[in-house]
C-alpha cells in the first residue's frame, strides 16, 4: 500500500486533504496495533497488515480493514474510494460514525475483559493440548496446521519437555533443510509460503532466531544430535554478525528485498557456483539452496554471497526481542563454553537493557534506534528482557543480574497487574489512554508478556519463596484455561509456563563458580523446571545458610527448600555426563 496509494499523488492528495494521517509502528506500539486489530476483527471478521483504521478525533475507531487496492478489483474498492467514502460519512453522517464507533469500542472492551475460570488447573490440561498438537502436527513435514507455516518454537519447547521427539525432530530437521533456513550463513527467515519450509518469505526477524537457536539448543541437549548445536550455533553467529549494534543491542530485522528484488541476496544460479542437485527453483530464474553443504562448499559460497548487495537492515532495537537473544545467548554461551563469544555478547547486551534502554528511574523503554529511545515498555518488554536476566545469572554466577530479574518482574507487577480479574495488562499503568487496556496472550510467533511473566514468576516465586508471585502467575493461568486444549498451537510458553507450575518444585543453590566440575554437571542437563540460584547469598532465601564445603563449590539439590547433603564433586549428583557438561 505504501507504493500502490501513500505514493500516489492523487490518493495522497486526498488523505492530505481530509484526515490527520499518522502511520504507526506496530513493533513500537503493540498496544495501538492489539487495540485497532480488535476493532477490525469486530468489524471485518478477520485482521492482518497492513492494516487502515479510521478514527474520530477521540481515538475510537469507526471503519477499517486491511489490504486495500489501487484500483477496484477482486470485490474490493480502490483506497481511493475507502477514503472518499469514510470522509463523507464523517462529515454528512456524523450520528452513524457515532453509533458505529460505540459499537466497535464496545466490542474491543468486551475482549478485553476475560473472566477467570474457576476450573482447576490439572495436568490433564497438558495432556489434552498434547492430543491437540498430535492432530494439528503435519507427519511429513513438521509444524502445525498448513501453508503459510511459522517457526513454532514455543509450542516445540513444550514438546520437548513432554518428551514428544518424533514431532519436535521431524519440524526441526525439515524446517533446517534449506530455504527456511539459510544454510551459508545461518538464520531463519521469518516464515515458509509452502508446506516443505522451502520457499521462504526472506525477511529474517531477531526474535524468531533467538527462539529457535534456544530450541536447537534444548533439541541438542536431550537427544544428542551435534546437528542441532551447530544449528544453534550458527543462527547466534547470524545475529552477531548481521544485527549487533555499536551501543550493544540488536537489531530487529533484515528486510527480505535486495534492489527491490525478493531473495537477490540469498537465492542462487548454478553459475554462480551452488551444485546443480542443490537448488530448488524459486523466481527471476534464481534458485534455493536445500540439502547438505560441506563446510568447504559452504565456507566457498559464503565468500561469494558476502560480496553481494545486503538487505536493508531495521535498526530499531526492540527490548523484548533483545530480552529473548539474551537468553539464548545466556544459555549457549554457558552450554558451549568454548564458544567464548557468545557469552561476551550476552553481557554486552544486558548492560544495553540496563543502560540506554532504560529510564533514570529504573524502567523500561519500548525500543532504541539512532541515540534516542520510544515509548515507555510494554508487559512483553518487562517480562522478556526479566527472562534473559535470569539466564545470565545462571551462566556467570553473577548476582547483579539475579537481582535485576527480580526487580524488573516485581516492577512488571505492579505496572501492569489486573487486581480484580488477574493476569497483566499489555500497557502500564498511568500510561497513554486508548479506548480500551488489552490483554494480550497468543505466544505465536512470540511469547505473549502474559505468558512470559507468569513463567518468570514461577520462577522468581521459588527462588524467594513468594507466594504472591506465584499466585500472579497462576492468575494468567485461569484466563485462558479454555485455549489451552482448544488452541495449543496458539499458547506453547503458557503450556511451558503450566508445565512448571504443575511441577514438583525442584531448586539447585550453587555455591562458588559455576565453571566448577560440580557446577557445571549440576547444570548440564535439560530440565527446565528445576530452578538454579547462584551464591554465596544469605539474603536469598533459596541460598540462605549455604557455602563451600571445605573450602571446595558446593551444589545443593533441594525440593521446596529442604535439601540433600551438598555435593562438591560431580560423581555425588549421581547425573550421567551429558552434552555441554
Amino acid at each position: 500500500m505504501e507504493h500502490e496509494s501513500f505514493e500516489d499523488e492523487g490518493t495522497a492528495a486526498v488523505m492530505n486533504e481530509r484526515f490527520v494521517n499518522v502511520k504507526v509502528d506496530r513493533e513500537e506500539r503493540p498496544d495501538l496495533d492489539s487495540v485497532y486489530m480488535d476493532a477490525v476483527v469486530a468489524l471485518t471478521g478477520h485482521g492482518g497488515w497492513p492494516m487502515t483504521v479510521f478514527l474520530t478525533p477521540e481515538g475510537e475507531p469507526f471503519y477499517g480493514g486491511t489490504y486495500f487496492p489501487p484500483q477496484p478489483r477482486h470485490g474490493l474498492p480502490s483506497f481511493r474510494q475507502v477514503l472518499e467514502a469514510a470522509s463523507e460519512a464523517y462529515t454528512q453522517r456524523p450520528h452513524d460514525v457515532a453509533r458505529a464507533a460505540k459499537q466497535l469500542v464496545e466490542a474491543v472492551r468486551s475482549s478485553a475483559e476475560v473472566e477467570p475460570s474457576r476450573e482447576p488447573l490439572s495436568p490433564s490440561i497438558l495432556s489434552q493440548a498434547v492430543r491437540g498438537l498430535h492432530a494439528q502436527f503435519d507427519q511429513r513435514f513438521g509444524g502445525f496446521g498448513h501453508a503459510p507455516k511459522f517457526p513454532p518454537a514455543s509450542t516445540l519447547e513444550f514438546l520437548l519437555r513432554r518428551g514428544e521427539l518424533e514431532m519436535v525432530r521431524t519440524t526441526l530437521d525439515t524446517m533446517a533443510a534449506g530455504g527456511m533456513y539459510d544454510l551459508v550463513g545461518g538464520g531463519f527467515h521469518r516464515y515458509s509460503v509452502d508446506e516443505r519450509w522451502l520457499v521462504p518469505h526472506f525477511e529474517k526477524m531477531l526474535y524468531d532466531n533467538a527462539l529457535l537457536a534456544q530450541t536447537y539448543l534444548h533439541a541438542w541437549v536431550v537427544t544428542a544430535e551435534e546437528r542441532y548445536r551447530e544449528i544453534a550455533e550458527e543462527t547466534l553467529g547470524y545475529v552477531l554478525r548481521e544485527l549487533a549494534l555499536p551501543e550493544g543491542g540488536f537489531g530487529s530485522s533484515q528486510d527480505a528485498d535486495t534492489e527491490g528484488v525478493e531473495g537477490l541476496t540469498f537465492t542462487w544460479t548454478e553459475a554462480e557456483g551452488a551444485p546443480a542437485e542443490l537448488l530448488e527453483p524459486f523466481e527471476h530464474g534464481r534458485s534455493i539452496l536445500r540439502g547438505t553443504l560441506t563446510p568447504e562448499l559452504k565456507a566457498h559460497l559464503f565468500e561469494i554471497r558476502d560480496r553481494r548487495p545486503k538487505p536493508a537492515r531495521d535498526d530499531k532495537a526492540i527490548a523484548s526481542w533483545n530480552g529473548l537473544l539474551l537468553a539464548a545467548l545466556a544459555e549457549a554461551g554457558r552450554r558451549i563454553p568454548r564458544n567464548g563469544e557468545l557469552l561476551g555478547a550476552g553481557k554486552r547486551l544486558a548492560e544495553f537493557l540496563l543502560g540506554p534502554l532504560s529510564t533514570p528511574d529504573g524502567r523500561l523503554y519500548r525500543s532504541w534506534r539512532d541515540g534516542r529511545a520510544g515509548a515507555y515498555g510494554y508487559l512483553e518488554d518487562y517480562a522478556d528482557v526479566a527472562n534473559g536476566l535470569y539466564e545470565l545469572h545462571v551462566a556467570t554466577g553473577e548476582r547483579r543480574w539475579l537481582d535485576e530479574a527480580h526487580r524488573l518482574a516485581r516492577l512488571a507487577v505492579q505496572l501492569f497487574s489486573d487486581d480484580e480479574r488477574g493476569g497483566f495488562y499489555l500497557s502500564p499503568a498511568g500510561g497513554e489512554e486508548l479506548v480500551a487496556r488489552k490483554k494480550d496472550f497468543d505466544d505465536h510467533p512470540t511469547p505473549s508478556g502474559n505468558s512470559m511473566l507468569a513463567y518468570v514468576l514461577l520462577r522468581l516465586a521459588r527462588i524467594y519463596g513468594d507466594d504472591d508471585l506465584e499466585r500472579r502467575a497462576v492468575g494468567v493461568f485461569r484466563l485462558i484455561h479454555r485455549g489451552l486444549t482448544r488452541a495449543p498451537s496458539a499458547f506453547g510458553h503458557a503450556l511451558c509456563a503450566l508445565d512448571l507450575h504443575l511441577s514438583p518444585p525442584r531448586e539447585i543453590a550453587l555455591v562458588g563458580p559455576v565453571t566448577s566440575p560440580v557446577a557445571r554437571a549440576a547444570l548440564a542437563p535439560f530440565e527446565p523446571n528445576t530452578v538454579v540460584a547462584v551464591g554465596p547469598a544469605d539474603d536469598v532465601p533459596l541460598l540462605a545458610g549455604k557455602g563451600l564445603v571445605d573450602g571446595k563449590p558446593a551444589v545443593y539439590v533441594c525440593e521446596r527448600f529442604a535439601c540433600q547433603a551438598p555435593a562438591t564433586a560431580p560423581e555425588e549428583l549421581g547425573i550421567s555426563p551429558g552434552v555441554g557438561s
